[in-house]
C-alpha cells in the first residue's frame, strides 16, 4: 500500500493540499488535510513527501523516514495547523534531524488564542490501530519503512514534566488520566 492509500485508509480522503509556503514558494513536501476517517469528527493534517528525506536520529545516527500528523476536532480545522506543520517539517529538514518518541517542540506560546497548550509532543499515532504507525517497505517500490509521528499539543507544564521526568512517566500519566489529546483547547494535565 502506498503512503497516500495508507493515510486515507484511517484518516479519510484528502480534501485539501498545500504545496507552497505562506510566501508562495515551493515546499519540498506537501501538507494534506484528511476528513471523514476512522475517528468521527476529527480532521488530520499530514506531511506527504517529508519521508523522501533520510533524517538522522540524534540517538543512533541512523536514517529515519517519517511523516508528521496533527489531528484536531473538525470544528477547529480552520486554525493555523497546516502552517504549523509546514514550519515543523521545514525545521526538521533544515537540521537534518528526525523526531523521536518523547521529543517536545516548544513551548512557543499558545498554539491557538486562549489555549493553554504551547508545545507539541512526538508520539506514535496511538488513536489508530498498531498497523497504522508504520508504512512498511515495498509500497510503490520504496526500500524503507515510513514512521508516522503524531504531534500532540501539550502545555508548558506538561513539556516541563517530560523534560524533568521523561517521556515514559508522561505517557503513564496520559494513560492514567485519558485526556482528549486531539483537542488543542483541552485543560492541561500537569501545571
Amino acid at each position: 500500500m502506498n503512503l497516500i492509500a495508507h493515510l486515507e485508509s484511517r484518516l479519510g480522503p484528502i480534501r485539501h493540499g498545500w504545496r507552497t509556503d505562506p510566501d508562495g514558494g515551493p515546499m519540498p513536501f506537501t501538507i494534506v488535510q484528511c476528513d471523514g476517517g476512522a475517528l468521527p469528527g476529527v480532521t488530520t493534517f499530514a506531511t506527504v513527501g517529508l519521508s523522501d528525506k533520510h533524517l538522522r536520529s540524534r540517538v543512533s545516527g541512523k536514517g529515519i523516514h517519517q511523516e508528521l500528523l496533527i489531528s484536531v476536532p473538525s470544528e477547529q480545522a480552520d486554525g493555523p495547523f497546516p502552517a504549523m506543520l509546514q514550519q515543523i517539517a521545514a525545521g526538521l529538514l533544515a537540521e537534518d534531524t528526525a523526531l523521536l518518541r518523547g521529543d517536545v517542540l516548544g513551548p512557543h506560546g499558545p498554539i491557538l488564542p486562549g489555549s493553554l497548550l504551547e508545545a507539541f509532543y512526538a508520539a506514535g499515532p496511538v488513536h489508530h490501530d498498531d498497523d497504522f504507525a508504520v508504512v512498511e517497505p515495498g509500497a510503490d517500490g520504496q526500500p524503507f519503512g515510513i514512521v508516522l509521528v503524531w504531534l500532540i499539543p501539550i502545555s508548558r507544564g506538561e513539556a516541563e514534566f517530560v523534560a524533568s521526568q521523561g517521556w515514559t512517566a508522561f505517557e503513564t500519566q496520559l494513560e492514567r488520566v485519558q485526556p482528549d489529546l486531539i483537542d488543542p483547547r483541552r485543560t492541561q494535565l500537569i501545571r
